[in-house]
């Protein structure tokens, strides 16, 4: 005959692993514990949605093997991001809200003291796990819809003569001037189909341009931007001391738009205003950029107010070392930098992965909606990321209106426009590729060549490779 105290234990024992086998079937399949204990009312329903979630996620699972563009059509629907952090959420409550009635069916009260503080502290961990990393799914899904509200509504428009062209602006401000100037600004052509790529950099002091034909602009300067300090840099400020001619919210960019179309022949689709200053935050999303660093490359200004330097080699660049390798002016020309902006914008196309840019996204979200304004509709996003994938296998070609090919104080725009329809035949395959002059390897303010020849990666019909 078994002692009482033995009958005890064993019963205390019982009690106890009855407790945990509630918790991990509610882990497990959450309501299989509310049906074990015959509460099959809520058990019922948990477990139906549990098993429907698990056939929308196999379907999903099926659908993005078979077509993985599907992947960026959730990733940037805002529809199916609110639906997905509504239901995170209620799911994250309920989810612990049934760890915490397996924990009362199992009678903690009924336990002993050890094996009830055991129970609690197991509860508690599956509990706050579960619901946790649920809220913090909940939270992405949020800073992602929050992300695709800085796109405008629409869909893709049509491409122009086949090719999609994005005119890229990198915004310069400061206490010593006005507004947003752009100080950096090149055309990005990119073929409808292949997604291959050529960039034509126009340099911020070009002088003495016309405007398209018909534009607000065109008509306050028939005769071209030939006012006396007029440069391309200052067509945004200009307009945005006379907003009143433009109907528009960003009349500096509109500007400079038609600045650009009358210099290039091309008509623009769209344009996206990048904040230098957050710059750096995008290229820290991305986890740096590998370039290669041909000279030291000074850091923080000009002359004294020089704090540093970007040593020569392969390196991988964080968003701080980026910054100034792409704007460092100190021993260098605006064209020399007009190269070395070319190579960091080739290597974060390059060098970007889908995965990266997936674990990255709520820190790459975070820093684009700081840094970015853009008139891209929403609804073409999904397009141009499945271009960026196929542009990733394309060479990138370049084209800079710059010296010695053109004259930035009057420039010849017949050459110019002839020089990108060259550049655009090229990478197309229309005309054969010619073999450029690069300065036989000098290298001048980081970049090969030099102002005289002209440097290699502002005029190539493969950027990385003149990198």
């Amino acid at each position: 005959m078994r002692e009482p105290g033995a009958v005890d234990e064993r019963a205390a024992r019982v009690r106890f692993r009855r407790a945990l086998t509630l918790m991990a079937f509610t882990l497990v399949v959450p309501g299989s514990a509310q049906l074990l204990a015959g509460n099959h009312r809520v058990g019922r329903i948990a477990v139906r949605i549990w098993v429907a979630t698990l056939l929308v996620l196999g379907f999903l699972g099926v659908r993005l093997l078979i077509d993985r563009s599907y992947a960026l059509h959730l990733a940037l629907s805002p529809t199916f991001l609110l639906v997905l952090r509504l239901y995170l959420i209620a799911g994250a409550i309920a989810w612990a809200a049934l760890f915490v009635d397996a924990w009362r069916i199992g009678q903690p009260l009924s336990l002993r003291l050890p094996h009830r503080r055991a129970v609690v502290g197991i509860n508690g961990i599956l509990c706050f796990s579960v619901a946790g990393t649920m809220l913090f799914a909940a939270h992405l899904a949020a800073v992602q819809r929050d992300w695709l509200t800085m796109f405008v509504d629409g869909d893709i428009g049509g491409s122009h003569a086949g090719r999609y062209n994005i005119l890229l602006l990198g915004g310069d401000s400061g206490a010593d001037r006005w507004g947003l100037r752009p100080d950096s600004m090149t055309v990005a052509s990119i073929d409808a189909q292949s997604g291959r790529t050529v960039m034509v950099g126009l340099p911020r002091n070009m002088q003495n341009f016309t405007f398209r034909e018909g534009s607000v602009m065109d008509k306050q300067f028939p005769e071209g931007f030939n006012c006396d300090g007029c440069y391309l840099n200052g067509v945004s400020t200009w307009a945005e001391d006379h907003t009143e001619l433009f109907d528009s919210d960003t009349p500096g960019i509109d500007a400079t738009v038609q600045a650009i179309e009358g210099i290039t022949g091309l008509e623009m689709n769209y344009w996206v205003m990048v904040n230098m200053k957050g710059f750096k935050r995008l290229v820290d999303a991305f986890g740096g950029v590998s370039l290669n660093v041909r000279q030291r490359i000074p850091v923080g200004g000009l002359g004294k107010d020089v704090t540093g330097y970007i040593e020569p080699g392969e390196r991988k660049l964080n968003g701080f070392e980026a910054l100034w390798f792409a704007r460092s002016r100190e021993g260098s020309d605006d064209y020399s930098r007009m190269a070395r902006q070319k190579c960091v914008m080739t290597g974060l196309l390059t060098q970007i992965s889908p995965a990266q840019a997936l674990t990255n996204f709520q820190e790459i979200a975070q820093a684009s909606s700081a840094m970015i304004q853009t008139d891209i509709p929403g609804g073409a996003l999904t397009d141009f990321v499945e271009l960026a994938l196929r542009a990733r296998e394309e060479k990138v070609s370049t084209v800079s209106l710059v010296p010695p090919q053109v004259n930035t104080a009057k420039p010849d725009i017949e050459k110019v426009q002839a020089m990108v329809a060259g550049a655009i035949d090229r990478a197309e395959g229309k005309v054969k590729a010619g073999k450029k002059k690069t300065g036989d390897g000098k290298v001048t303010g980081g970049s090969i060549g030099s102002r005289s020849d002209g440097y290699a990666a502002n005029e190539t019909d493969d950027v990385a490779a003149a990198c």
